[in-house]
């Protein structure tokens, strides 16, 4: 008896992320893997990042498992959905039960379930995926497990959900050596010259942002210690040697105390490597930043999303747009590089919000920026106050969230040429900074763009 574990994103596929080439391995499959291992359960993942279906396919027909859980989110559904109805079709893979997890299920229950999938599991899935599996196998009643969702007599039957792992300390540490690590530090290596992996420190996020979806771990914040953390980045450098990390925590600064101890114990255990990471603003000081910067640290990624304090407030974000600009700039002095997030396409943004928008990226002048249209995920706040606005649904199983869209204040196109305005007109103010070294033909270019964008906004208001 056994278990696979996979997921079905395929690089091959992804014509944006071929451009840019930093792929990450599926550190959710990875926890649970180690979690069924610490308790003796067969299990093989499938990391189906550098591989085809069809290759995949014939990797489930090879070990005929009795289960197969399979990682579902946002991008990668309509994969999902075509796997299932693949194994849920053709004997020769042995119809076996299907569990799915994921932050998209847990407020899209009945339409996963109609797809095929014989279970759900909502919330953190290590202690889940472990007592379910035994409760199949073992043909035993499944009621009684919490955190979990299937159909009965065609209608869903959700259970009690599961109390959350209070300590992070009964986490072993992700079972990397069942993936081709060494696939994706060769493509990090060949595209950008130096390798990185990702560690997570922690679960949860304590903090309200409308347009963010806390489906999985919840508005909750739990840690690894920081001796465990500083110990995993020791084996990392000694087993793959990466040339970075990546911590792909929401807030990796929210409390001071616990950088205050990974800067110790990364020190003292010899485990520094060049990492990047996430947080916010107002956790953010002189000497957390300088610990930062001891540790290793070199980007931080400072979210703000708008320029405008209007639009900021109304994501519910909580936090100072001069804060935020003075983070940055305060990071930038002390030689790390930074990058922050914005969102254009908001409900109420207008046009004087991009202009904010702009100003306050030239004066931040962060190392990068990305920005995106603002797009609903159900069971956020966001998604909840739009509902009744929405002016586009695609068919649910063919699509993604990406594609809903809404009444806003000017229509998408102005908000698509918005984001060519910031671009092009934050990158040629970069331009103009670097003063005698800038190219006066790529900032004749980049002005040029900003100017046509600007125009193009005005027709579509």
């Amino acid at each position: 008896m056994s278990i696979i574990l996979t997921h079905t994103y395929y690089l091959f596929e992804d014509e944006k992320e071929q451009s840019i080439m930093r792929p990450y391995a599926p550190l959710g499959l990875l926890y649970i893997s180690s979690y069924l291992n610490e308790h003796k359960v067969e299990n093989h993942v499938y990391d189906s990042t550098f591989y085809s279906k069809e290759e995949q396919l014939r990797f489930i027909e090879k070990k005929q498992p009795k289960v197969i859980a399979i990682y579902t989110n946002l991008m990668t559904k309509i994969n999902v959905i075509k796997l299932i109805q693949i194994l849920k079709s053709d004997e020769i893979y042995g119809f076996p039960k299907v569990i799915l997890g994921g932050s998209d299920i847990t407020y899209n229950c009945e339409n996963y379930l109609k797809t095929g999938a014989d279970f759900l599991i909502i919330g953190e899935g290590e202690q889940t995926t472990l007592e379910l599996y035994q409760a199949i196998i073992n043909d035993a009643d499944y009621s009684e497990i919490h955190g979990i969702a299937y159909l009965e007599n065609g209608e869903v039957k959700k259970t009690p959900a599961r109390m959350r792992m209070k300590s992070l300390k009964e986490l072993p540490l992700p079972n990397r050596a069942a993936i081709p690590v060494e696939k994706y530090l060769e493509t990090w290596k060949t595209h950008h010259g130096k390798s990185s992996m990702t560690v997570s420190t922690q679960r949860g996020c304590p903090y309200t942002c409308k347009w963010c979806s806390t489906a999985v771990y919840g508005q909750s914040y739990r840690r690894r210690p920081p001796e465990m953390v500083a110990a995993e980045l020791k084996m990392l450098k000694e087993t793959y040697n990466p040339d970075s990390i990546w911590f792909v925590d929401d807030v990796f600064s929210v409390s001071h105390k616990w950088i205050e101890k990974f800067h110790e114990e990364v020190i003292k255990q010899d485990a520094i490597i060049p990492f990047e990471c996430i947080t916010r603003a107002e956790r953010l000081n002189d000497e957390i930043l300088q610990l930062l910067k001891e540790a290793g640290c070199f980007r931080i990624w400072i979210g703000a999303e708008s320029g405008s304090q209007k639009i900021i407030d109304a994501m519910d974000r909580r936090v100072d747009v001069d804060v935020v600009k003075t983070a940055i700039q305060k990071t930038n002095e002390l030689g790390m590089e930074t990058g922050t997030f914005i969102m254009v396409g908001y409900p109420g943004e207008d046009e004087q919000d991009i202009e904010e928008t702009i100003e306050y990226l030239k004066a931040a002048n962060p190392t990068h920026f990305t920005i995106t249209v603002a797009y609903p995920i159900k069971g956020t706040s966001l998604y909840n106050e739009i509902e009744d606005k929405i002016t586009i649904q695609p068919e649910w199983n063919t699509s993604t969230d990406r594609e809903i869209d809404f009444t806003r204040t000017y229509s998408r196109k102005f908000y698509d040429f918005a984001v060519r305005r910031i671009v092009n007109e934050v990158n040629y103010n970069k331009e103009i900074l670097k003063g005698k070294d800038r190219s006066l033909l790529t900032s004749m270019k980049l002005k040029t763009k900003s100017i046509l964008a600007q125009t193009a906004m005005k027709f579509y208001k």
